[in-house]
């Protein structure tokens, strides 16, 4: 497993969510030659993104739970030892949690939460097990 998924605080992954999957494919895979690997999931394809036959994200149709006229948008997610913890930290410094803690089957678990500032980031317990690359 690379560092990125085991270092607590390091920038992991970065992923879109849009309403046009294969226009923005289209589109990055152009403008910075990426190359993309279908990935089934219940409600779509999920994207994995390599750039030089390493994975460096993903795209992903648009959540139906976010807000009706959410732009498309990228996220990234930054890797942490133990997600509940960060969660009730980050609520003792006044984060606003979005998404509590939530599995990721085969992946991990994760939470959305937007800071003090009002900026919205991901954070990711990675399962040990899993290769990403």
């Amino acid at each position: 497993m690379e560092k990125r998924f085991t270092t607590h605080g390091d920038f992991s992954w970065s992923e879109l969510m849009t309403r046009d999957p294969e226009g923005a494919k289209t589109f990055y895979g152009e403008l910075l030659e990426w190359d993309f690997e279908d990935v089934p999931m219940a409600n779509g394809n999920y994207t994995v993104v390599k750039a030089d036959g390493k994975r460096i994200g993903g795209m992903m149709p648009m959540p139906q739970m976010l807000p009706k006229g959410t732009p498309s948008h990228w996220g990234v997610y930054i890797t942490v030892d133990n997600v509940e913890a960060i969660a009730e930290k980050a609520d003792e410094l006044g984060a606003n949690i979005l998404l509590p803690p939530t599995d990721i089957p085969g992946m991990g678990r994760f939470m959305v939460l937007q800071d003090p500032q009002g900026a919205v980031i991901s954070l990711i317990q990675y399962e040990e097990a899993k290769e990403q690359d």
